[in-house]
């Protein structure tokens, strides 16, 4: 079945509110909380595991051979999303608890070594979540020019695949040490970079190991997987209340789950429907949005490779599409 990028508005099933979801699609008090509990005893063993993987592969980068080297450099996009991701629940206040734990470990453990100002992004990303497409939506050069021409979007990918898209970000980072107002965070950022650059040489014993197993593909392949990733989510979509008409559904698969979307992220739809329901509740979340009768099959690609098949439709260019610096 083909499904097109964006639903048509009037063949969207109204069938909220139920017995258990609002008009929003959020779930009624009495569901919520269970929804919301969050589990910190997953979200440890979550960073503990990306720490973990992340300074195995940096060794067996080094010591393995070039073969290993390679595969490692390739993995640590991967490794990228994972970090991206627990940053985004200690962004939403999702990983302990504890507010003062979530924001602490989620500032130096997770966003600071992955060369994200978290404060920054917060604000922003909560912009995003207010009214997707909106006057105040952050990332809207990431969603915005869907459906393009093929060649269009190899052409951004490649950017990105190269450093350019990585640099301009970087650059930013560096920049910022020399504003008054941005100093403090910038200069946070770049002094973690330099722990986890000791960090990675101690353990290796290559100095090189950091630039090649964290900078690098932080510069270059991560900056593929998370324009990919955007692209799945909103991707040619519409300001609207209806977040069926904002975010899109994809059905998930593992491989997809390990390279690019893990700890649930996929489930983007239902994250969009509530934003405070924690990572590991959203599958649950999911399928009662689906006994709903909110999302169905008409709206649900059944990979990405149908969604992004269907953002690079020749001849169908928004209004508005993207050029060549974004």
């Amino acid at each position: 079945m083909t499904i097109a990028l964006v639903p048509v508005p009037v063949e969207l099933s109204d069938v909220l509110p139920s017995q258990r979801l609002l008009a929003n699609g959020m779930a009624i008090p009495a569901l919520r909380s269970e929804y919301r509990h969050i589990e910190d005893w997953r979200n440890i063993r979550a960073l503990t595991m990306v720490w973990f993987w992340t300074g195995l592969m940096a060794y067996l980068g080094v010591h393995w051979g070039i073969i290993a080297a390679v595969v490692v450099f390739v993995l640590m996009g991967p490794m990228h999303a994972r970090f991206a991701i627990l940053m985004h629940e200690a962004a939403h206040k999702l990983l302990f608890t504890n507010k003062r734990t979530n924001d602490w470990v989620g500032k130096w453990l997770i966003a600071y070594p992955a060369l994200v100002p978290i404060s920054i992004y917060r604000r922003s990303h909560f912009a995003h979540h207010r009214e997707e497409f909106g006057p105040e939506e952050p990332d809207i050069a990431f969603y915005r020019g869907y459906p393009c021409e093929p060649r269009d979007l190899r052409r951004r990918l490649v950017r990105d695949a190269i450093g350019i898209s990585g640099y301009k970000n970087f650059k930013a980072i560096v920049e910022a040490v020399i504003k008054p107002s941005s100093r403090k965070v910038a200069a946070s950022i770049l002094g973690v970079q330099a722990i986890m650059f000791v960090l990675f040489w101690l353990l290796t014993g290559a100095w090189w190991s950091y630039i090649v197993f964290w900078w690098l593909p932080w510069m270059t392949q991560w900056r593929v997987l998370n324009r990919l990733r955007a692209i799945a989510e909103h991707g040619g979509m519409s300001k609207s209340d209806d977040r069926r008409l904002t975010t899109h559904n994809v059905r998930q698969h593992w491989l997809a789950r390990f390279w690019f979307v893990p700890y649930n992220t996929g489930w983007h739809l239902a994250h969009h429907v509530d934003m405070g329901i924690p990572w590991h509740n959203l599958p649950a979340y999911h399928r009662e949005l689906e006994r709903a009768g909110y999302v169905t099959d008409q709206i649900t690609f059944d990979n990405y490779f149908a969604l992004w098949r269907a953002a690079t439709t020749p001849g169908f260019l928004n209004e508005g599409a993207l050029g060549d610096d974004v």
